[in-house]
């Protein structure tokens, strides 16, 4: 019951990351906004998603399980009341940040309290049932989207949500008991600062490219990428040279937490650069309307969603490697199928695609972040789900941009050795299929890099087993 009102939360939390996309064209012309203003409700809600997610370690071991998630349900659900009633976009802008406040803190609570209250041998089948909530949330979201959209107001995503997130309140209340224990660790703000600058400055000078505020040249990508590289060159340096490191880097010592941070990041990568390009191809080149491009989304969705808990099952009896193996080359292969699409290719057939890629991240994301965390002690839980959390926000915003930046850079070259400027729908359609090829081979190729990682991947055995495993052996 724990679990499962905190799954609750977290599912209608994480939707919201991407329940606004396909809204923004109406919201733009209800407050007569310009698209780069309009941005902002997604820009920002990853932005203090990215800043606040390295935080929560320490407010983890600070608060106790009860008040954070009652706090964090509070104020998602008073963003989204905010967002519902706004008069204009200040008051939309303010509600979605503090949805994104919320959401931030929940995701790694749950992971700590799965690790915290779940027995080692069922933690795939508990981390399974999670693999729902971040990946059937976020595959349904454009779907939701285009069709309320469609016929009702773009409020309505807001008034939709309220009911659920208030239901959530309720039940917590009532029945969430504590489970993880506190301490009174000091907060070092410097380190603080240094994560807010680093992390926020990364995800939004990505961000900024990716969503067309600026080129790679513009000072408003390159500046707050530079000061975020440099913050966290600083920030790395102090969490490994004071006593009580805001997010404990030494995670990083062992050797499956590092392999699988890397394959989860090429992951979140590939699915969100996927879930960007997609619904741009079927619009602008094939014509599609938004409802039907959201539409493409939703058997992937499904598909997760029923995967998730079978993959969970499956890691707890056979281990994470073989459904990462399996799972990486399924992506590989569909990423490689993507590069060749063009006009010819049924709507079905990239329906078909799109599920098979859904199907892969199913089969690798949860059960390789339930054997990276099953490897570390538990005092690192925390620090370990807000890293993992902070690197696969910090790798969909860059993924997205650059994989985006190539579209453009490829399809402006097609244009270039075609001796035509930007005229003719038929060029910039044939232009950009070659800017989709370009991306997506790029996908499958740090796809690859993954697999290849994968095959040095073993079944973790946390810290304090192996030591009674010693310890037996001694005796």
């Amino acid at each position: 019951m724990l679990v499962m009102i905190m799954i609750l939360g977290v599912f209608v939390a994480i939707l919201n990351e991407t329940l606004l996309n396909v809204a923004l064209t109406k919201i733009m012309a209800d407050f007569g906004i310009e698209p780069s203003t309009a941005q902002w409700l997604t820009t920002g809600y990853l932005l203090v998603i990215g800043v606040l997610i390295p935080v929560t370690a320490y407010l983890i071991q600070r608060f106790t399980t009860r008040s954070l998630f009652l706090g964090a349900m509070s104020l998602f659900t008073l963003g989204t009341f905010i967002a519902a009633i706004s008069p204009g976009i200040e008051f939309l802008l303010l509600g979605r940040l503090l949805q994104a406040s919320g959401t931030g803190l929940l995701f790694p609570l749950l992971t700590n309290v799965v690790f915290s209250v779940v027995p080692f041998e069922k933690r795939g089948s508990a981390m399974g049932t999670i693999g729902i909530v971040i990946t059937f949330a976020p595959a349904i979201g454009p779907t939701l989207s285009g069709i309320i959209v469609e016929h009702f107001s773009w409020r309505v995503l807001f008034y939709g949500v309220l009911p659920i997130a208030l239901l959530v309140i309720g039940f917590a209340y009532a029945k969430l008991k504590n489970v993880t224990e506190t301490t009174n660790p000091k907060v070092d703000l410097i380190s603080l600062l240094l994560s807010t600058l680093g992390f926020g400055g990364i995800v939004y000078g990505f961000s900024s490219s990716g969503e067309g505020h600026g080129g790679w040249s513009s000072n408003d990508v390159l500046l707050p990428i530079a000061i975020g590289v440099v913050s966290l060159v600083l920030f790395t340096w102090r969490q490994l040279t004071i006593s009580e490191p805001l997010l404990n880097l030494r995670t990083f010592k062992y050797s499956i937490f590092r392999m699988s941070t890397v394959i989860m990041m090429i992951v979140m990568m590939s699915m969100f650069s996927a879930m960007m390009l997609l619904p741009i191809f079927l619009q602008n080149a094939l014509g599609y309307s938004p409802l039907k491009a959201g539409l493409i989304m939703l058997p992937g969705g499904i598909v997760m969603g029923i995967m998730s808990p079978i993959t969970g099952r499956l890691f707890d009896k056979f281990g994470a490697k073989w459904l990462a193996l399996i799972g990486l080359g399924l992506i590989a292969n569909t990423l490689w199928q993507f590069a060749f699409i063009d006009l010819t290719t049924p709507y079905i057939t990239i329906m078909i695609f799109n599920t098979l890629l859904m199907l892969g991240i199913s089969m690798v994301m949860m059960p390789i972040m339930t054997n990276a965390l099953n490897e570390l002690p538990p005092p690192l839980y925390p620090h370990g789900t807000a890293i993992i959390s902070t690197l696969q926000q910090v790798a969909g915003a860059v993924g997205t941009a650059l994989l985006v930046s190539i579209m453009t850079n490829s399809s402006a070259r097609y244009l270039e050795s075609q001796g035509m400027k930007e005229d003719g729908v038929t060029m910039q359609i044939l232009a950009m299929i070659a800017g989709m090829k370009s991306a997506f081979l790029l996908a499958f190729g740090l796809v690859a890099i993954a697999w290849i990682v994968s095959l040095f991947i073993k079944r973790a055995v946390p810290q304090a087993h192996a030591l009674k495993a010693e310890q037996g052996t001694a005796n």
